[in-house]
């Protein structure tokens, strides 16, 4: 997504288990499967490119709204998001119960207390290519992801304060 180097946000770039951006860089995790540029659903993998940051979800029981300059909303208990590549919406939010095979975002675990939408097969989404890409919190020990980028809460915070429209994140091994 073209934008003016004039632009008040910030880009990100992962590689090599790094989350850097203009001032910055922490320790980050990637999908287990590695990144790639043949992502497939179910295959663990991060997508190799550059795509476009969404928007922003959290919380409310755990964490006050986040600033930023992206689009943020307040989980709800009934959030998912389909990954089923055979149902008409797939890679998309829904409202549970929902028929298709779906990840429910209300997580116990705290891993997506804040999460942002990584604009990966999205517009529109092809079947199979992957789905529910996030940036979003990591697990205490870095662990990889299912295909997502992790971050600890206190970093991922910080770096959402920065991100705003036409915000991306490039990706690669």
């Amino acid at each position: 997504m073209p934008r003016s180097t004039s632009s008040r946000f910030a880009d990100l770039s992962y590689a090599a288990g790094r989350l850097t951006w203009p001032g910055g860089a922490a320790p980050a995790a990637c999908g287990r499967g590695g990144v790639r540029l043949d992502k497939r659903e179910g295959d663990g993998a991060s997508p190799f490119g550059s795509f476009a940051l969404l928007r922003a979800f959290y919380r409310p029981d755990r964490l006050a709204p986040p600033p930023s300059g992206l689009p943020t909303r307040a989980l709800r208990p009934a959030d998912g998001w389909v990954d089923d590549p055979a149902d008409p919406q797939y890679n998309r939010l829904v409202t549970l119960p929902y028929p298709a095979h779906h990840e429910r975002l209300w997580r116990e675990d705290r891993l997506y207390d804040l999460l942002v939408e990584i604009g990966y097969n999205s517009d529109p989404p092809v079947a199979g290519r992957g789905s529910a890409i996030f940036l979003h919190v990591a697990a205490p020990d870095l662990a990889p992801t299912a295909g997502c980028i992790a971050l600890p809460l206190d970093v991922l915070a910080r770096v959402l304060g920065l991100l705003g429209p036409g915000s991306t994140i490039t990706i690669r091994p």
